[in-house]
């Protein structure tokens, strides 16, 4: 029953504090905060609760795999926005993902070089953004925004630890990473803003994932031979220094 209760208290706190904070400072700055692992954090520390080491490790390796499928939905939504609406551009993007998952989930890469792969990608996802543009001030969302994001962030954390002994360790990992803020944030940016204040939500995902990539590498090097105090608390410092570090950059490739 404990681990119930933290569930539902984990993901309303850190989804609603996000949310709170991108709503205040603009569409680049919410898939920022989106990039930290919002979701896939609170999975991976539940999953190393409830199942012994080996298994933790297995799917913390699984989620920093997902980095492949993020950047490649961001990309195949980048550029599929130019010409075509949100509804197309997000199925298209959806595909993508799930194709990529699907790889993945027979495709093993050792701890260490996987993370530098990882990096790799984001790098070049980063490079074959568009150069920012400024776009139409925000439409306000409605009362429902943030409730709605809690109420969905909660549902999926209950429902991917709840099956993560079925699907297994790995596809549980991978399935963390589903794009499901940054779809909703990019799909109303689109929508109300248009194509370049999509582009700018999805610019300032990859600029978080830097944070995401070194909270799972820590991670993933303590978590089988130390106290889950101590690794999620080494890679939650390190997404915290990290993602300051990329705030940086935010900040000089929007001025």
């Amino acid at each position: 029953m404990h681990i119930l209760a933290l569930k539902l208290l984990l993901a309303p706190v850190i989804i609603g504090s996000a949310s709170l904070a991108g709503r205040k400072w603009g569409a680049a700055v919410s898939g920022w905060i989106v990039g930290l692992p919002l979701t896939s954090g609170p999975v991976a520390f539940i999953i190393a609760i409830s199942h012994d080491h080996a298994f933790a490790f297995d799917t913390v390796r699984g989620t920093l795999s997902g980095g492949f499928s993020l950047i490649a939905f961001t990309l195949t939504y980048t550029f599929v926005s130019k010409k075509f609406n949100w509804v197309v551009s997000i199925f298209s993007s959806i595909f993508v993902f799930a194709g990529m998952t699907a790889i993945l989930q027979n495709v093993i890469i050792p701890f260490t070089p996987l993370f530098f792969a990882v990096l790799a990608v984001i790098f070049t996802g980063l490079s074959l953004m568009p150069k920012y543009e400024s776009s139409p001030p925000a439409e306000q969302p409605g009362r429902w925004d943030i409730p709605a994001r809690i109420l969905v962030g909660t549902s999926f954390i209950l429902l991917i630890t709840g099956i993560a002994p079925y699907i297994g360790s790995r596809l549980t990992g991978l399935l963390t990473t589903i794009p499901l803020y940054i779809s909703i944030l990019t799909i109303f940016a689109h929508r109300h803003q248009g194509h370049e204040s999509a582009v700018n939500v999805l610019r300032g995902l990859i600029l978080g994932l830097f944070s995401f990539a070194g909270f799972y590498l820590v991670l993933g090097l303590l978590i089988k031979d130390h106290s889950l105090g101590l690794s999620f608390g080494a890679a939650t410092l390190a997404a915290i220094v990290v993602q300051g570090a990329s705030l940086v950059i935010l900040r000089l490739t929007h001025t």
